[in-house]
């Protein structure tokens, strides 16, 4: 009888068994002892979890809460302050032109040099203004001279006015006491027509019409001279006007002479220097600018910072240029108004399509005491941080 190759497999499994008899199918496909070894040996150990490393979580927990308490600790801290990128050293720079045309003659100063107020800067040639003031000083003597004419005359026109005066006093007298004389002719030829010659009558007649002639002869040469002094006057008047239009020619022509020399308006350092002798300049034409001593920092902050700066609050100053040096400051005013209000385009925000936009104001703040040896210029960058609280 033949075997099958199934019941072959099952008959050499059951005496591979460790009883060394047939038991159940069950029992056949039960592995042994050994092929469990085996199989654990293929599998992978299991592992530990985090709880079973005490350390670590402790560390992993302390440094979360030493963040935490940093971060707390920095927003405390950060609350008291605010500071801004957006600051640049600010001054008012002096822009210096020549109001006289002319060629330079002399240039007294070098890019970058430091003057004070009233340093001789640059020389124009003044050989012009100097022949403006000669015919000024000409004009106002030949004025002075008619002026002074115009005096003398005056004083002669009185004196010959005072001696009509007295010439016409002396007539007045003459006339009246030829008049009191024909009176009394006139009476007792009126009492006695016998008792007065007709020729004694005549002559005092005669005397008082030409007494009185004379009276109002001088008289009226009094008057004339009377007229002269207004005259004299009025042309003493005239050269005086003439003196003072000869002086303020004069005085334009000094001071178009005195703008031939540049000089420094204020205390500070020279800069954009482009003044060269021989060149040609005409009147507003810049040639060089002086940076003043004075300056002082404009930050621009965002609105959202304002809340709480107030005018005189501390600020501490970094500057980009002096890293190794403190400077403090305080607020000196704020800006009513955000900088974009006062551009040469401001923005047009009656749109459809408006987007709100965090705006900047510019903050004046003034250096309390500024570095010496730190190089301070208009443009410079610095951040500025303001205690608020």
């Amino acid at each position: 009888m033949e075997v099958s190759p199934i019941d072959e497999a099952k008959t050499v499994a059951g005496d591979a068994s460790p009883a060394g008899t047939l038991g159940s199918p069950a029992e056949a496909e039960r592995p042994g002892p050994s092929a469990s070894s085996e199989a654990g040996g293929e599998q992978a150990a299991p592992k530990k979890g985090l709880s079973q490393h005490p350390i670590l979580l402790l560390t992993g927990a302390t440094l979360l809460a030493l963040a935490l308490l940093g971060g707390v600790v920095f927003w405390l801290h950060a609350r008291h302050f605010e500071s801004t990128d957006d600051a640049f050293i600010d001054a008012h720079i002096v822009q210096l032109a020549p109001q006289v045309s002319g060629r330079i003659s002399r240039v007294l100063v070098d890019d970058n040099q430091s003057v004070k107020a009233g340093e001789l800067l640059v020389v124009i040639d003044s050989a012009d203004s100097q022949t403006h003031v000669a015919q000024a000083l000409a004009q106002k003597a030949q004025a002075q001279a008619q002026l002074d004419n115009a005096t003398v005359q005056i004083g002669v026109n009185q004196a010959s006015y005072q001696q009509a005066q007295a010439d016409v006093a002396a007539a007045s007298a003459q006339a009246d006491n030829a008049a009191r004389d024909l009176a009394r002719y006139r009476a007792l030829q009126s009492l006695n027509p016998a008792a007065v010659a007709q020729q004694p009558f005549d002559q005092a007649l005669a005397l008082a019409r030409q007494t009185a002639a004379q009276r109002d002869s001088l008289a009226k040469a009094a008057t004339a001279r009377a007229d002269q002094i207004k005259a004299s006057r009025t042309l003493a008047a005239s050269g005086e006007d003439q003196v003072r239009a000869a002086q303020a020619q004069l005085d334009e022509a000094d001071i178009n002479l005195g703008y031939a020399r540049i000089v420094a308006p204020v205390a500070g350092h020279i800069a954009q220097n482009s003044a060269a002798v021989g060149n040609y300049v005409q009147p507003g034409t810049q040639i060089l600018a002086i940076v003043p001593l004075d300056v002082w920092i404009t930050a621009n902050f965002k609105e959202t910072q304002l809340a709480l700066m107030r005018v005189g609050q501390t600020v501490s100053v970094h500057v980009d240029a002096c890293p190794q040096d403190r400077i403090e400051g305080h607020v000196d005013s704020i800006q009513h108004g955000a900088g974009q209000a006062f551009s040469i385009l401001p923005a047009e925000n009656a749109t459809g399509n408006f987007v709100k936009v965090v705006q900047r104001v510019p903050v004046k703040i003034i250096l309390d005491h500024p570095p010496k040896d730190c190089l301070l210029g208009p443009g410079m960058s610095v951040e500025p941080t303001v205690t608020v609280r």
